[in-house]
């Protein structure tokens, strides 16, 4: 269990396939009545014609415009005094940027320092071969070698194209702030919606992370519909049906040899590599 104030990290786009990492945040972030602390201005780092704000009604039924925006979130006093731990987790949740990367990771390292974050764990899904029927896999690692010691996890050793968690993670490492990335698999053929079952894998990967007590139930019923709606669509498609049951087939293997680290590994690093990269990425 991480000690001390943690931030969670996650974003939509590249680094979070069916937005499993970021269903997850959005989640706690409204069981701890979460407010938002500070934000990036969006005019600075997003292509509007690449992420583009959305149409919304308010509660007053007024027609209002939500733009692409990362946020830095902290749990509403009454959660706080139901869950006192809760006064040192912060969440950030946004977009990933669409330029001036280097700047952005700059901002967000002030409000991190601000707040004298001591841990930092980034959220990141990515599609694989992996069966909708099984439980979500996940990876562990950490750059960090007092971590990696502390809780046995593996440190990345892949090579390639990245995401905005990878630029903030070396950020927060070169500041001596520890770093631990955790990574799902979700299935590649269930990739135009988003999977609640891997957020609430998620959830419960935080639970254990931080000694907090998260309520899974909303996304825990959205989970059992998920997945009845995949096996009803099975049924009707027999190639799809043979091809879900020979991942059954491989998963139940690798489980029954207690699936290593270094085998979600190798799928994340397949995964990313065969990711195309945003031709606005990065840009300073």
């Amino acid at each position: 269990m991480l000690t001390g104030r943690i931030l969670i990290v996650a974003f939509e786009g590249w680094n979070d396939a069916t937005e499993a990492a970021t269903g997850a945040l959005k989640a706690l972030s409204e069981q701890i009545s979460a407010s938002i602390l500070e934000a990036v201005d969006p005019e600075d780092y997003y292509d509007f014609q690449f992420s583009r704000p959305v149409a919304e009604f308010d509660d007053e039924d007024n027609r209002i415009l939500s733009w692409p925006a990362t946020e830095l979130l902290h749990a509403s006093g009454e959660a706080i005094k139901a869950q006192p731990g809760l006064q040192d987790i912060y969440l950030l949740l946004g977009t990933e940027p669409s330029r001036r990367w280097l700047t952005f990771a700059a901002e967000v390292m002030e409000m991190v320092q601000d707040r004298e974050i001591d841990h930092v764990i980034m959220l990141g899904a990515m599609l694989a071969d992996v069966p909708h029927s099984r439980p979500v896999p996940f990876f562990k690692s950490s750059q960090n070698k007092q971590l990696r010691e502390l809780h046995n996890l593996d440190a990345s050793s892949y090579e390639g194209p990245v995401g905005i968690l990878a630029v903030l993670a070396q950020a927060f490492e070169a500041e001596n702030i520890p770093v631990m990335s955790v990574w799902a698999s979700v299935p590649h053929y269930v990739h135009n919606s988003s999977n609640p079952k891997a957020a609430l894998g998620f959830l419960n990967q935080l639970e254990a992370l931080t000694g907090m007590t998260f309520s899974g139930s909303a996304l825990a019923d959205q989970a059992f519909e998920w997945e009845r709606s995949i096996d009803e669509v099975a049924e009707a498609d027999e190639e799809l049906a043979a091809y879900v049951q020979q991942l059954e087939s491989s998963r139940d293997a690798l489980d029954s040899e207690d699936v290593s680290g270094d085998s979600l590994a190798r799928e994340l690093e397949k995964y990313l590599k065969n990711r195309p990269e945003s031709p606005e990425a990065g840009k300073a």
